[in-house]
């Protein structure tokens, strides 16, 4: 058979980490999200952006268990969601840290909960502090710790218990550009390591076109899925000047026409 004549198999499509089918929830007479349907990848990294009030944060909810869906149904892996369960692990806009608990303390939370017995618990966390950063500050109090320390707490504490999936509510808000820009750099370098699968929310174009694989636009609420764009940038992205590039531009400023047109 003559070469251009043999059959080269497709490569199988990745397996589906989350499902999101038909869901809608409303608080009272506010209708916050309306048969969003969303299909995020096996260790892709996928973002949720949209006009403030759009239903972002609501849906991270939903998937991670926190909040029922008042239609349609959830799905990670294999479990259909009906509240927390092992394979997601959330990091908040708040750091969410206990004031009175050690830097080790705090990372060690989530594995107490799950009933990891002393001895590997300590291990994992001083493993999961390691990675995001933070060796040599296991007995520090989250009062002597800088805003972007406060997050890398909170990325550790989510990394020890061995998520499948990584949820992600706004982790860089609220601190500084320059801190930001160096834990973007950072979350991808993890997650190249790892390839869990993560769903960010975030207000910035920027953050979602630099970090994503796809970028999910929610309309203004009731928020339905208004458009799913494909970001091709090269990976890996934190290794070179990707932010300085052309067609880095382009693909901001195409969100940007999105998003200004919804509001």
């Amino acid at each position: 058979m003559a070469a251009a004549e043999r059959h080269v198999p497709a490569t199988p499509p990745a397996p589906v980490a989350i499902a999101v089918e038909s869901v809608s929830k409303a608080f009272g007479a506010v209708q916050a999200l309306v048969d969003v349907d969303v299909r995020v990848r096996a260790g892709e990294f996928l973002s949720l952006i949209g006009p403030s009030g759009c239903g972002k944060t609501t849906l991270l909810k939903i998937v991670a268990g926190l909040v029922p869906a008042d239609r349609g149904r959830v799905s990670v892996g294999e479990r259909i969601v009906w509240g927390p369960g092992p394979e997601c692990s959330v990091v908040f806009q708040d750091f969410a840290l206990l004031p009175w608990g050690t830097v080790q303390r705090n990372v060690e939370f989530g594995l107490l909960l799950r009933g990891v017995e002393a001895g590997e618990r300590a291990e994992r966390a001083r493993r999961a502090i390691a990675k995001v950063g933070l060796a040599g500050f296991e007995a520090a109090y989250p009062a002597q710790l800088s805003g972007g320390m406060q997050q890398r707490v909170g990325l550790a504490r989510a990394l020890a218990v061995s998520p499948r999936v990584l949820l992600m509510d706004e982790p860089f808000a609220s601190i500084d550009e320059q801190t930001r820009r160096v834990f973007q750099d950072d979350l991808l370098r993890l997650w190249s390591e790892e390839r869990k699968t993560v769903v960010l929310v975030t207000h910035s174009m920027e953050e979602a076109i630099y970090l994503s694989d796809r970028v999910v636009v929610l309309s203004p609420r009731p928020g339905r899925v208004h458009q799913v764009l494909d970001v091709p940038l090269p990976r890996p992205r934190e290794a070179g000047d990707v932010r300085g590039t052309a067609e880095f531009a382009r693909l901001v400023d195409g969100l940007w026409k999105i998003l200004r047109k919804l509001q």
